[in-house]
């Protein structure tokens, strides 16, 4: 009873929506399990302004991707006075954008791939820009999630072509360095890193059919990494998250270049959240079930500090 009503915010109109409400059916049915007065929330379906007449007291957010993770949802929340889990607008805006999120970090001198944003893809010399970054590289949208519209290129050719696939999903497009692996990612959870988990997948790198539509990615969880290598994860995951302002949960994803050293990623604000996601397979290892996780990200949103 110390939540009062909660509504779990899942769906929207992203391209993530499929995946958001899995993740809000999960977390709904942890809350209610745990005796938590919780109600489903599709705001795509039945608008913002049907929210306030629920009289819910707090809100847990399971919307990814745009509108509900990029600083949107969290600003029309404030202007509601509702609490609700995860960073706040700033935060959430900034991470949804992975150009800028590896500008920050860069600049404050923690270890991200090289790469450009792409605005015009027309006035894109490709062999040129594969030749600055390495001769291979990934493309990405730059504010999508759940590797919608990625893809890898090592000529002038399918650069341009993923190029342009991407830029079907967003205005910008981001071209990294490609980074070799292994990829790990770290959850994080009230101010502290769980443990590492190491990615492992048979497709050319961990696309949306690896992370949601077959069996063939495996998630190690201990990672299987010395102690001290460990802690450098889990640091530096910590470093990432608050260097964007990152407050209450999220998670952090690394890789690692041919000589072995650390790069972040990105940072994803509101992750998966079904019971095979990442953070609670993280979360598992010290502990917290699925259950527990759900309450202990609910409580972070204690009053409206921001």
């Amino acid at each position: 009873m110390m939540f009062g009503k909660v509504a779990v915010l899942a769906g929207g109109d992203s391209a993530e929506r499929e995946v958001s409400l899995r993740s809000g059916a999960a977390i709904h049915n942890a809350l209610v399990q745990a005796g938590v007065d919780a109600v489903l929330f599709d705001p795509a379906k039945q608008g913002w302004f049907a929210l306030p007449e629920l009289g819910v007291d707090r809100v847990f957010i399971a919307l990814h991707g745009r509108g509900g993770e990029d600083g949107q949802a969290q600003a029309i929340l404030e202007m509601m006075q509702l609490p609700y889990t995860g960073s706040g607008v700033l935060a959430s805006a900034l991470a949804m954008d992975k150009g800028r999120t590896k500008a920050l970090w860069h600049g404050l001198g923690l270890p991200t791939a090289q790469a450009v944003t792409v605005k015009r893809v027309d006035q894109i010399d490709c062999a040129a820009l594969l030749a600055r970054l390495g001769g291979k590289v990934m493309v990405k949208p730059a504010h999508e999630g759940s590797s919608i519209g990625m893809a890898m290129a090592d000529s002038a050719e399918t650069l341009h072509a993923a190029l342009v696939t991407a830029a079907e999903f967003d205005h910008e497009m981001l071209v990294e360095t490609w980074l070799s692996g292994p990829e790990y990612t770290v959850g994080i959870l009230a101010g502290e890193a769980l443990p590492a988990i190491k990615v492992q997948t048979p497709h050319a790198f961990y696309d949306y059919a690896a992370k949601y539509q077959d069996n063939t990615t495996e998630y190690i969880c201990p990672a299987g990494l010395a102690d001290a290598r460990e802690q450098e994860i889990r640091q530096l995951a910590l470093q990432a998250f608050h260097a964007v302002g990152g407050e209450g949960w999220g998670r952090v994803d690394l890789m690692v270049n041919d000589h072995g050293d650390l790069q972040l990623l990105e940072l994803n604000t509101v992750p998966g959240m079904t019971e095979k996601s990442l953070v609670p397979k993280a979360a598992a290892q010290v502990g917290l079930s699925f259950q527990d996780l759900v309450l202990k990200i609910l409580a972070t949103t204690q009053g409206m500090e921001r």
